[in-house]
């Protein structure tokens, strides 16, 4: 018996009922040879941590875009502290950790440079329509290995698909991924807000430092303990009324006090020209595009899907870089 199917009978004999076994995953969509060490799971994980488009998460926005300063927030950190969280409810509750850690390393592999600003943008201007969680899974199955794609197991991609609030994964694991991504960003977004001077803990409203916690730390163990408690051998991730519906509207106040804010959003405005222009200058000059994008036009892919495809991409310095190179004047050579 190998590594990996010890491993395999181990999650029967430690893992909930309701967990998703490595053993009995659906698959890949290309039969593979197993790995003797690791299970199936564990090499969706290492495939998206190795991937190229995980290491570009580094430079895409979370909150606030080009922040001067080491310690805001990025897409890839907000990432590693949804797998964090991810990971310590799936422990508590005996689910598929594993699973549940490559779901959060993925679920924004498909972001665009400039958050959910870039988003919009690119679904303002390409006529098909733009969302960075159906984007996740075209990276993940079009773009990395020279285009080979990682070939991820089903439930991974179930779980990236569907982590927006108003979608439901298949599995457990991937639900909770969905409910550790909104508690990631409200609460480090607060925490960068305050970071940046735009926001106080004082300017949280009473019933919110009441019912959820008056610091980070506290109002992280409240919400994350309340979906653990409330999980305890079921088949369904969920959280109390009271405390579900504390989050949503704390996460309301934020979106009307922080997201519109006009000084964390002085520089979104920038965002869908840029981006919009971009777009349009490659959706005429497709041959300027990296070779791999022009290739999956050439076996059928529509123009406007790829060019979405690399403009979204890019980081933020980058996408900045083109426009520059593109559109603005290089001063005159003094020889």
């Amino acid at each position: 018996m190998t590594i990996r199917e010890q491993a395999e009978q181990r999650e029967y004999q430690y893992l909930s009922r309701y967990a998703s076994h490595s053993a009995d995953s659906k698959g890949r969509q290309r039969e593979e040879a197993q790995d003797e060490i690791r299970t199936i799971y564990q090499r969706d994980r290492d495939r998206i941590l190795h991937s190229k488009s995980f290491r570009r998460l580094k430079h895409k926005t979370q909150v606030f875009i080009a922040p001067i300063g080491d310690h805001y927030r990025t897409r890839l950190t907000h990432t590693l502290e949804v797998s964090q969280l991810s990971r310590t409810v799936a422990r508590a509750l005996y689910l598929n950790d594993d699973l549940t850690e490559a779901i959060a390393l993925g679920h924004d592999l498909g972001h665009t440079p400039f958050g959910h600003a870039g988003e919009r943008a690119l679904n303002e201007v390409c006529p098909l329509g733009f969302r960075h969680y159906e984007q996740s899974i075209r990276v993940v199955e079009k773009y990395e290995r020279d285009g080979q794609g990682l070939n991820l197991t089903a439930e991974v991609k179930d779980g990236i698909l569907n982590h927006q609030w108003n979608l439901h994964p298949s599995t457990p694991e991937g639900q909770i991924v969905r409910f550790c991504d909104k508690i990631a960003y409200i609460n480090h977004d607060v925490d960068d807000a305050e970071r940046a001077g735009i926001m106080k803990e004082e300017d949280i409203p009473v019933r919110f430092r009441k019912s959820l916690g008056g610091s980070t730390k506290e109002r992280l163990n409240t919400l994350i303990n309340d979906i653990i408690y409330n999980s305890i051998d079921s088949e369904e991730i969920r959280m109390s009324d009271d405390i579900m519906g504390e989050m949503v509207d704390l996460r309301t106040f934020l979106y009307e006090n922080l997201y519109t804010n006009s000084i964390a959003k002085e520089e979104e405005r920038k965002v869908p020209g840029l981006l919009q222009i971009l777009y349009e200058y490659y959706e005429k000059h497709i041959e300027e595009m990296p070779v791999e994008y022009v290739k999956l036009i050439e076996r059928g892919e529509m123009e406007q899907r790829v060019v979405c495809d690399y403009i979204s991409g890019m980081t933020d310095p980058y996408a900045v870089q083109k426009f520059e190179q593109l559109f603005v004047p290089k001063s005159w050579p003094n020889e």
